[in-house]
């Protein structure tokens, strides 16, 4: 009965960090139609940070606001599981549901995207995550916080080059969702937008404090490491607002907002969180924590390969990295950490 109480108050956590994460990113998108903001920033950017902050909250509360080595772990999990998943799960999915739309008579086997915005998302991705890499194996806080630092004064950056893009008209010519708490609206007040985001931010906030205690418990009631869990199961539940958006936007035949969502979702993780756990930690990893990392850019790195050698993605390779998070899981699953 009690690891029942456990399961629920883990669905129930993920529920409220995705409905949390639902109303922020709509809030959030209104807010960039009301400053005419382009299509492409606001995708690429509000939207990612938008689907992002479930991962981004999970380890601000768990490695500030809690107590104890479990919860340090459920943090960290949290920071390197997300790009993990992306990189070898999200975007191999994408791969494949393009040629399985392809079979279906959808649309072409063929992503349309700009391989520019491509390979400058992937670039800073990679740097990132390469920086934070190498700090996991010196042990100095003043070279961890030096690199916290570049990590988001990187990302200003990369906000500043997405705000200053031409913007580009989609394939497809879906209209914005209404705005949730003014759904009759055409043009919603911005307190009414602000609202709303508020209410979807406390709803993040909730949700991840709620599923730190219940991986703490369930880890501890069936004696499975917490940073296990949070690897494998918090970035599956928080990657959904990513998934869902990227896998109809790609149906939709609007492929550079399916890509950039992820990608410019792995541009923020792989700087933001990871600067909060190079401030809030002693980023001290362990061989399970860092082989997620090295995975990730094992898989970003052969992604971007193929898009600077041929030019474009090819979805069968491209589905290809699939095979790492699916041997890593198996491995982790039959040794643990």
């Amino acid at each position: 009965m009690t690891v029942l109480l456990y399961v629920g108050m883990f669905v129930a956590s993920v529920v409220i960090t995705l409905a949390g994460c639902h109303l922020f990113t709509n809030g959030i998108e209104w807010l960039g139609k009301r400053l005419n903001i382009s299509e492409g920033a606001v995708g690429s950017v509000f939207a990612a940070v938008g689907t992002t902050l479930p991962e981004t909250s999970i380890p601000i509360i768990a490695i500030f606001f809690g107590a104890g080595r479990e919860q340090m772990e459920v943090g960290l999990g949290a920071i390197l599981g997300a790009p993990f998943m992306l990189s070898t799960l999200v975007l191999p999915i994408l791969a494949l549901l393009l040629v399985l739309y392809a079979k279906l008579g959808k649309r072409t086997a063929t992503f349309k995207l700009n391989y520019g915005e491509v390979r400058v998302d992937i670039s800073f991705f990679l740097v990132s995550y390469v920086l934070a890499l190498t700090c996991a194996m010196i042990p100095s806080r003043a070279l961890h916080v030096a690199v916290a630092v570049v990590l988001l004064t990187m990302y200003v950056y990369y906000m500043k080059l997405k705000f200053s893009a031409e913007d580009e008209e989609s394939e497809g010519g879906d209209e914005l969702e209404p705005l949730l708490f003014a759904r009759r609206s055409t043009k919603p007040s911005y307190l009414i937008i602000g609202a709303q985001g508020v209410v979807g931010l406390l709803g993040l906030v909730g949700g991840a404090h709620l599923f730190v205690t219940a991986a703490n418990s369930i880890s501890a009631e069936l004696q499975v490491s917490p940073l296990i869990l949070a690897l494998l199961i918090a970035p599956l539940a928080t990657e959904l607002p990513e998934m869902s958006n990227s896998f109809l936007w790609l149906y939709r035949k609007k492929d550079r907002l399916a890509v950039g969502n992820v990608t410019g979702a792995m541009v923020f993780q792989g700087s933001i969180p990871v600067s909060v756990g190079l401030l809030g930690t002693e980023w001290t990893l362990g061989t399970t924590a860092l082989a997620t990392m090295v995975l990730a850019v094992i898989a970003m790195s052969l992604s971007l390969l193929q898009a600077v050698w041929s030019g474009h993605w090819r979805p069968w390779l491209l589905s290809g990295s699939a095979l790492l998070y699916l041997g890593y899981t198996l491995f982790l699953y039959a040794h643990g950490s």
